[in-house]
């Protein structure tokens, strides 16, 4: 007789030729795995604590007590609203193929781009920003040369796994969801053990800054820090082809992955800033978050702490190229780029997308090359992501007011009336953070996606438009 996943894996496959498409990847992810990986993403023990001392230094304390649960609850929203058309569209197009099926194949090509552009440099800001934390572990000079070379050998670690075997990195995610749950409970547990401790008013204290901007721009400049550390998550949405039952578990690994992260986050941050002793001692360190540790456990102990972290970005690592990886291969199985046979290659023996996989590794290295600076790379990545986040999210909003989009287009998990209104509200917030995080000192993250826009644009009237299908699902229709 055969058993329920199996039956269910049958069911999927037949609901994925619905959307013009053959089983190609392996799908063997349960529920856990599917919301793992965009745990990992996300990855508390990478975002929050790499930006640790740029929102610090912005705004002291209270960005991490305010600011991080500011950020949250407008993230949730945006989760939400996109977990509910992940359900609908389980696809690993993601929200390409969402933005293609409500607004058109011109929508859902610029919003593969964004997401591609987000990805290459997510993955950019976090392996080498487990490589600014590796360096001094290991006794390297802190130099961006020696920098780029860890870098390098992290992103070629990644590119390897991804490589040879889903199975393994399925497995790995697994681990790294546990992994991140018990490192963060070893950080709190020291820090409140062994650790100094301030009062809670230190940690709500507003109006320190080592800027030059006013203390209230300042503080939303700081917000890049919790922003950031919210990415990523999408992932659940791009591995849907290699998720059992997707419709419900990709879902919920969408908005899971970050309402997990921002509980277990605000308690990470709470007892971080509560061992810092002194805010200019803490903003003037080259690594505050570094510094703080260090200080609060002593050599050792707080060295073999550090180590606990950089694995938890390593494992953040491995997961970016997972998700980049299967949305370069999404994108060029419909022929939406250059080199499109190339990058949807599937290896026979491994069952991954090789080629898409070594794209993603390469390029991401190129981001880092070019931006030159820490807080450029994670802001575009930022920037691009939401704005192909926020996409489709408006194209809801249009076709469910143009009575295109009803009721039983959703999937199961579905937000029922309060639809609207959260997506709503999620695009107000990536508009605003979209406007914010371009100004000084991110500066050239607005020419970046500035200038990424208009050859986009360029490209898709010279050419594009002309011999770009989109995804099967509209060429069968």
């Amino acid at each position: 007789m055969e058993d329920l996943k199996n039956v269910q894996i049958r069911a999927d496959i037949a609901d994925l030729q619905r959307f013009g498409y053959v089983q190609q990847l392996f799908r063997d992810m349960g529920g856990f795995s599917n919301f793992a990986i965009s745990f990992s993403i996300i990855s508390i023990l990478t975002g929050a604590v790499t930006l640790y001392g740029y929102g610090y230094g912005m705004a002291g304390p209270a960005i991490n007590s305010i600011g991080w649960p500011l950020v949250t609850i407008f993230t949730l929203l945006v989760a939400a609203g996109m977990a509910e058309l992940a359900s609908a569209i389980p696809t690993s197009g993601a929200l390409y193929h969402w933005a293609t099926a409500l607004g058109g194949r011109g929508w859902g090509w610029f919003t593969a781009w964004f997401n591609l552009l987000g990805q290459f440099t997510i993955t950019a800001g976090i392996d080498f920003g487990a490589a600014t934390f590796l360096a001094p572990l290991l006794g390297i000079k802190e130099s961006w040369g020696n920098f780029l070379v860890l870098y390098g050998i992290l992103l070629l670690s990644h590119a390897l796994l991804n490589h040879f075997g889903i199975r393994l990195v399925a497995r790995l995610n697994d681990i790294s969801a546990i992994y991140h749950i018990i490192g963060v409970a070893i950080l709190i547990s020291a820090l409140l053990i062994f650790g100094p401790k301030q009062s809670v008013a230190h940690i709500f204290q507003f109006g320190f800054t080592t800027g030059k901007y006013p203390y209230w721009l300042a503080f939303m400049l700081g917000l890049l820090q919790a922003q950031w550390t919210y990415t990523g998550y999408d992932a659940s949405a791009h591995i849907t082809e290699e998720t059992v039952n997707p419709r419900v578990k990709a879902a919920w690994g969408v908005y899971l992955s970050v309402l997990v992260s921002a509980a277990v986050g605000y308690l990470m941050l709470f007892a971080v800033t509560m061992a810092a002793k002194d805010n200019a001692a803490v903003a003037a360190a080259a690594n505050p978050f570094i510094y703080i540790i260090e200080n609060a456990l002593g050599g050792a102990a707080g060295r073999a702490t550090l180590w606990v972290v950089v694995i938890a970005m390593w494992f953040c690592g491995l997961s970016s190229v997972t998700s980049n990886s299967r949305m370069i291969y999404a994108f060029a199985r419909d022929g939406g780029m250059p080199g499109a046979k190339i990058w949807s290659g599937i290896s026979s023996r491994f069952m991954t997308p090789v080629a898409a996989i070594w794209l993603s590794a390469v390029v991401a290295f190129l981001s880092a090359v070019y931006s030159g600076g820490y807080s450029v790379i994670v802001s575009i990545s930022t920037i691009a992501l939401y704005v192909s986040y926020g996409i489709p999210l408006f194209l809801k909003l249009r076709a469910v007011r143009a009575g295109i989009w009803k009721p039983e287009n959703n999937g199961p998990w579905s937000l029922g009336k309060w639809s609207t209104a959260v997506n709503a509200t999620a695009l107000v917030w990536i508009v605003f953070i979209c406007v914010l995080f371009v100004i000084p000192p991110n500066q050239l993250t607005g020419y970046t996606i500035l200038g990424a826009l208009i050859l986009l644009i360029i490209y898709y009237l010279a050419s594009v438009r002309r011999w770009f299908k989109g995804p099967s699902f509209i060429q069968n229709s």
